[in-house]
């Protein structure tokens, strides 16, 4: 389990390339000390799961219900997984949940990695769980929209980097959402789409972030979560532990 951590000044979501530039510019010393004092980062705790619930079904409000958690998924994966599920409470704002990192640990074939997401929870969203499996794989992360920018999203994925390096783990895999496609999918395939925001030509928020914390982009995963924005299309990333030792 862990205790309070202290935020650094990077943007997670939002809609536009030129939204995430203006919020990515070094904070003042005193918009970084606010950050320090105000946000709590610590393990997601089965009393606050209906906040937990709400953030991320506001966050994804594109994507079916289906899709996302059910509120006892939520409870099956913070008590199976506490060390692999994270939230951010705002002090100043009677500990408001600003902040979501949720995920469990799957034998991925990457052999066959089309997948969905919901074929990756398993029943009762922890049926492919297990402590004895290599890879994290990251089902959710969301962050309350008048926090982006204050690095909470860097955080969280630093707190699953530790997560998976405590636990000897290969890695991190996950579905990415590509909010920046729905811009383009008139022109271009989605694979098309992840070619030129690796190479840097095109700007996404959430992918483009991802790369910068050191995950790679695979390719494409078609009906991934049904969101008709981006024609249901996600993108498998992966973050591979440097310090990973197999057994």
């Amino acid at each position: 389990m862990l205790g309070p951590a202290v935020a650094q000044r990077v943007h997670l979501g939002g809609d536009t390339a030129e939204q995430l530039k203006r919020v990515s510019e070094p904070a003042s010393e005193q918009q970084a000390n606010e950050i320090m004092t105000n946000l709590v980062y610590t393990n997601l705790t089965v009393e606050r799961i209906e906040d937990a619930h709400r953030l991320e079904h506001n966050t994804f409000d594109t994507v079916a219900t289906e899709d996302l958690y059910a509120v006892d998924e939520m409870v099956n994966v913070a008590r199976a997984f506490p060390d692999g599920n994270f939230m951010v409470l705002d002090r100043d704002d009677d500990d408001k949940l600003i902040g979501l990192g949720m995920g469990i640990l799957i034998d991925f074939d990457f052999d066959h990695s089309d997948h969905g997401l919901t074929e990756v929870h398993g029943e009762g969203g922890v049926g492919n769980h297990s402590m004895d499996n290599p890879w994290y794989y990251g089902t959710t992360i969301a962050v309350d929209p008048a926090y982006r920018g204050q690095g909470v999203g860097r955080q969280l994925y630093a707190l699953r980097k530790g997560c998976v390096t405590k636990h000897n783990k290969a890695g991190i895999v996950a579905g990415g959402v590509l909010p920046g496609y729905r811009d383009h999918i008139k022109t271009m395939t989605a694979d098309e789409y992840i070619e030129k925001v690796k190479a840097g030509e095109l700007y996404d928020p959430t992918l483009s972030f991802q790369i910068s914390e050191g995950f790679r982009a695979v390719q494409a995963i078609p009906n991934y979560m049904r969101d008709e924005t981006v024609d249901s299309y996600a993108v498998l990333i992966v973050w591979d532990n440097p310090d990973y030792k197999p057994s």
